[in-house]
């Protein structure tokens, strides 16, 4: 009998420890896990033992006379080669076309009329983590009726800018003027990312998009912030989507038109190779076939367009020396991405097709911002601090985001991510739509699109609090 209550104790000792263990899983699953926010300093030398000064101030854009007689004479003397006969922009940017764009540069382009366009939105300066962090913030215009204005980070990537989102900003902030439901109104805050335009570089190494999403988490509490929504795009997708894994409390959602999937698991490579033929299998809609395959033609393009990426995640000095010193090689090497970005068929085209989604004051303008603020080199060292470890060895990469989220896919962008992917990283995927036009830098080239797509997610959003329900 002894034995028999003993043997009783014993399985019932085994049942505690296993209802332990299975009530311990259940219970850690639950628990989100975030990402470290990343406490850095990225000043030049030692760290003072001093405060950080915490004042804003505000900023404009300058320029000087020096500035643009040194740009003249820079032009005048450029060097062009003969391309290829043929070759379009299969070679890279034509220089045919390039000597028109640099005739236009010279003759026609107004920089001080286009720094009286960057200054038409309020810019100010703020001291970050030893650097100085830059951004435009735009507040609405007018209000209606007992509403107030939501915030909302926008963040650009490379070779972009600030300047982006000029366009898209009034529709953001003065819906109703623009012909689009004013039931959500935006206070915008578009900073630039430090060492692209005029936030200062970071002086030390492994300064990477956690490090961005830490300095931007800081600006938006800054600002008085403790809630809003963020936008992105390019390297805006990665450094929101980290912001997202630091401070899923204080964000209400996330909205990106691109996301990309660094993490891939056992069924993402059983989808590569089989999506095409049992597509409801993996998920994939008739669009995702569409984009994905024939799969020899995704890599095909990948191998073709990834260089630029390969060059800057290894040795961005190198090639930033001759970038950073000369306008003309500056232009060549940002405009062949404004014009393969926006539609791959472009390359079969002597001009790029550049002019048939922007204007050459617009793509001018942002190349300028690159060109007075020295800023190529920085910008693309952000490659090598984001990709020098290898992909899919991050922490981030291994966490999902939790914050309601929402995804515009645009036909031509560089990479497709179908939802049934996208839902894995970002869990609570509330609207993923296919847009019907438009390449990688959306908010410049539709910006209609892109604002309606942001209206309706955060009015889905806000009607259900799904920020709320965690």
């Amino acid at each position: 009998e002894f034995c028999s209550s003993l043997a009783g104790i014993m399985l019932l000792e085994v049942f505690l420890v296993l209802g332990t263990v299975i009530i311990y899983f259940l219970l850690s699953k639950k628990k989100e896990e975030t990402l470290p926010f990343k406490e850095g300093w990225w000043g030049k030398g030692q760290k003072p033992d001093t405060e950080e000064d915490k004042t804003i101030w505000p900023f404009k854009v300058e320029t000087t006379e020096e500035e643009l007689s040194d740009l003249f004479r820079r032009l005048d003397q450029a060097r062009f080669t003969e391309p290829l006969e043929n070759s379009c922009f299969h070679y890279g940017t034509n220089s045919v076309y390039l000597r028109k764009v640099v005739s236009y540069w010279k003759n026609q382009f107004n920089w001080k009329k286009q720094v009286e366009v960057l200054n038409k939105y309020p810019q100010f300066k703020t001291k970050i983590q030893g650097i100085d962090i830059h951004f435009v913030h735009v507040k609405p215009p007018r209000l209606p009726e007992g509403q107030s204005a939501k915030p909302l980070l926008m963040v650009h990537g490379w070779p972009g800018s600030f300047y982006e989102f000029y366009k898209i900003i009034p529709l953001l902030t003065d819906p109703a003027s623009h012909g689009l439901s004013d039931e959500h109104v935006f206070e915008v805050i578009c900073p630039s990312i430090p060492g692209y335009g005029f936030s200062e570089a970071p002086h030390k190494q492994g300064f990477n998009s956690v490090s961005v999403a830490s300095i931007f988490y800081e600006l938006m509490l800054k600002l008085g912030f403790n809630e809003f929504y963020a936008q992105g795009g390019d390297w805006g997708w990665l450094i929101c989507t980290n912001l997202a894994q630091i401070a899923p409390n204080h964000m209400k959602g996330l909205h990106l038109n691109l996301a990309s999937v660094t993490k891939m698991g056992f069924i993402h490579l059983l989808s590569i190779l089989l999506g095409r033929y049992l597509p409801g299998l993996f998920g994939f809609q008739d669009e995702d076939v569409r984009r994905m395959f024939p799969l020899k033609k995704g890599l095909h393009r990948m191998m073709l367009e990834s260089g630029y990426a390969h060059i800057q995640a290894t040795k961005p000095d190198t090639v930033g020396c001759g970038l950073n010193d000369s306008p003309v090689g500056l232009a060549a090497y940002i405009l062949e991405k404004f014009s393969t970005w926006t539609d791959p068929e472009f390359r079969n085209l002597e001009d790029g097709g550049l002019e048939r989604k922007f204007n050459l004051d617009d793509l001018l303008t942002n190349i300028m911002i690159y060109w007075v603020s020295g800023c190529i080199v920085s910008s693309m060292r952000f490659y090598k601090e984001n990709l020098q470890k290898g992909i899919g060895t991050q922490k981030h990469e291994r966490l999902t985001v939790q914050v309601p989220t929402g995804i515009a896919s645009f036909p031509n962008e560089v990479m497709h991510t179908p939802q049934a992917w996208a839902q894995k990283k970002y869990t609570n995927l509330v609207s993923f739509h296919f847009m019907p036009r438009g390449g990688h830098f959306a908010a410049l080239e539709e910006p209609e699109l892109l604002a309606e797509d942001i209206l309706q997610f955060v009015g889905k959003v806000e009607k259900e609090q799904l920020w709320r329900k965690k």
